[in-house]
């Protein structure tokens, strides 16, 4: 799950909780003792739901089909996708749009930590959340992550295979997804403790 994913879950829990939800890949650590209360909750599911949808056999499915030279990788790519799939589905949705507005703006409010601070201005201003419904847009997206990180960029050398592989990919998505909602949603006050499965 990436961005979108981790801000539907919550979106009707407050402002802090959803932003811990959203920013929490750029927060290293345990100790979130720095970070007002609701927004620490957030980071702390958004840790949740990234191993429990880590253990999931559409996820661990997926990731077996993946090419072996780039496997190690394909977990940061589905985490793009899914939201490709999610986007694609809400597109168009009153609650989606809303949601959507509330996360730009409260981005615009709080500085990102400093590991996402240039990615989250670009993902307002260039309306990333929207903008995952189109394929070539997340593949796009998953080639820019990859060249962020060191060595060749096996997120690229990954496309490939999430082109041919699409429609299973797209059936990996709807079982997760579907745990996801039923296990991982929160309002922030109280954080569950079912495993999607």
């Amino acid at each position: 799950m990436n961005f979108l994913a981790h801000a539907w879950l919550v979106r009707q829990a407050d402002d802090a909780f959803l932003l811990g939800n959203v920013i929490a890949d750029g927060v290293k650590g345990r100790d979130l003792a720095a970070w007002p209360a609701a927004t620490a909750r957030g980071i702390r599911h958004h840790r949740r739901v990234g191993v429990d949808e880590g253990v999931h056999p559409a996820v661990r499915g997926a990731r077996q089909r993946a090419p072996a030279a780039q496997r190690r990788y394909a977990g940061i790519a589905l985490d793009i996708l899914w939201d490709h799939f999610l986007a694609r589905e809400l597109s168009g949705q009153e609650a989606f749009d809303a949601l959507v507005e509330r996360l730009y703006a409260l981005l615009a409010a709080h500085p990102a930590p400093a590991r996402l601070a240039t990615m989250m201005p670009a993902l307002v201003e260039h309306d990333w959340l929207r903008r995952y419904a189109d394929f070539g847009f997340t593949c796009r997206a998953i080639e820019g992550v990859g060249r962020r990180l060191s060595g060749p960029n096996r997120l690229a050398e990954l496309v490939p295979w999430l082109e041919r592989d699409y429609a299973r990919l797209e059936n990996d998505f709807h079982p997760l997804w579907a745990d996801c909602l039923a296990t991982l949603s929160s309002s922030g006050e109280a954080v569950g403790t079912g495993k999607i499965q």
